[in-house]
């Protein structure tokens, strides 16, 4: 091979032969690591044809890799989490006896964390760059899932409570899993993070307006009580996170490689707990199902899909599972690339289930209303999360996947 190359060379005019290596440690070439690792790759902050150098951003420490590596992996807690709950509920009794104050400060704590992560002047450049993709997920999220939540509902002739439950779930705003979801499905992560914001900023009006218009008929809905809890344990932490973050940004930038995880963590609890404290209706269902021995299979299948474990999970992975397919349906047809197609999608598709349980605990009577909630924090990740996996192993357009850097 060696002796090729220079047997070339020579035969090429002097003149019109410049061969020149310069090494350059660690910026000579940015180290791009296999698209199969979940790792953060360095940043390319400017990039020209004609240009000698290529800027990169300093690496991450490695215990700092860890921690978001640590966050990645929420769909696993929330499972296990779920488990333990089925078999072992007394161990979230500490926190459930406390409902629902500890429910709502935890939302409150988790939103805050969100909220040291945020530059707001970031989030407004972006807008302005891309405002026709961000204003179609927006538009997307407040459409889709609420109105698909009222259609299966009465489709399954769910119980008012559940009815209310499920409708409240599609009328939240975007969940902060999902922007790990869109990170491991190679998405447009930029546009899933300002639509996250957008939407949670947005639910302080258009969350209490969709529910008293959808669910008002099954029960009475407190639009100012939901409104105003969405602004306490939502929208006020997020701005809090972000002034902070713009005032002390010194104190923020040691804690903001604890946040994701923290906020993982205290979701991944949330949402088990709530589960947890249901765990004894969900076994009722399948105890007066199995009691039927004489019954078929079937027939005690149909029991049991008929009792409150199964309406609530065929309908959170029939609104789950629509989210996901008309969300990437619509972009498709308004003719977005590739990744931000799939950052709609899963945007669309998983919700804050947190705030409709903290909200359905707080305003509603039925613990009922709350099961939609609690049973789609589980759902909802395990279907993103294998999305997001999928989407990463099946080949796409480099162009259009790359395109967003």
């Amino acid at each position: 091979m060696s002796f090729t190359l220079t047997h070339r060379l020579c035969l090429s005019p002097p003149q019109r032969t410049h061969l020149r290596f310069t090494f350059k440690p660690h910026t000579s070439k940015p180290i791009v690591s296999s698209p199969s690792k979940l790792s953060y790759l360095p940043i390319v902050s400017s990039l020209s044809h004609n240009s000698e150098h290529l800027s990169v951003t300093q690496a991450k420490p490695r215990w700092e890799n860890m921690l978001s590596t640590a966050a990645s992996f929420y769909p696993l807690y929330v499972t296990v989490g779920g488990i333990v709950a089925c078999f072992k509920p007394s161990a979230f009794a500490w926190f459930v006896e406390r409902g629902p104050s500890s429910y709502s400060f935890s939302l409150g704590l988790i939103m805050l964390a969100m909220g040291l992560t945020l530059e707001l002047k970031d989030l407004l450049n972006l807008f302005t760059q891309r405002p026709l993709s961000i204003l179609f997920g927006c538009v997307a999220q407040y459409t889709i899932m609420p109105t698909f939540a009222m259609v299966i509902s009465k489709t399954l002739g769910l119980s008012p409570s559940l009815s209310v439950g499920l409708i409240l779930l599609g009328c939240c705003p975007g969940g902060a899993a999902s922007t790990v979801v869109t990170f491991i499905a190679r998405g447009d992560v930029s546009l899933s993070t300002v639509m996250t914001v957008c939407t949670t900023l947005g639910a302080v009006i258009l969350t209490p307006l969709l529910t008293v218009i959808l669910a008002g008929t099954y029960v009475p809905v407190d639009a100012i009580g939901l409104s105003i809890s969405t602004l306490q344990v939502v929208v006020a932490p997020v701005l809090l996170g972000s002034y902070l973050q713009s005032t002390f940004p010194l104190v923020v930038k040691m804690i903001t490689p604890f946040a994701p995880l923290f906020a993982v963590l205290l979701s991944s609890l949330l949402a088990c707990s709530i589960f947890s404290g249901n765990v004894v209706r969900f076994k009722s269902s399948i105890v007066n199902a199995s009691l039927a021995s004489d019954a078929s299979l079937v027939s005690r299948l149909q029991s049991l899909l008929s009792g409150d474990l199964g309406a609530v999970i065929l309908s959170v992975m029939l609104l789950h599972f629509t989210g996901f397919f008309v969300g990437y349906i619509s972009a498709a047809i308004c003719r977005f690339r590739e990744a931000e197609r799939r950052a709609i999608s899963i945007e669309v598709g998983m919700q804050n289930s947190s705030l409709g349980v903290v909200l359905a605990t707080t305003h509603f009577t039925s613990p009922v209303v709350a099961l939609p909630g609690a049973m789609s924090a589980v759902i909802m990740n395990i279907m993103g999360s294998s999305l997001g996996f999928f989407w990463r192993q099946i080949s796409g357009s480099k162009q259009e996947l790359e395109d967003q850097d």
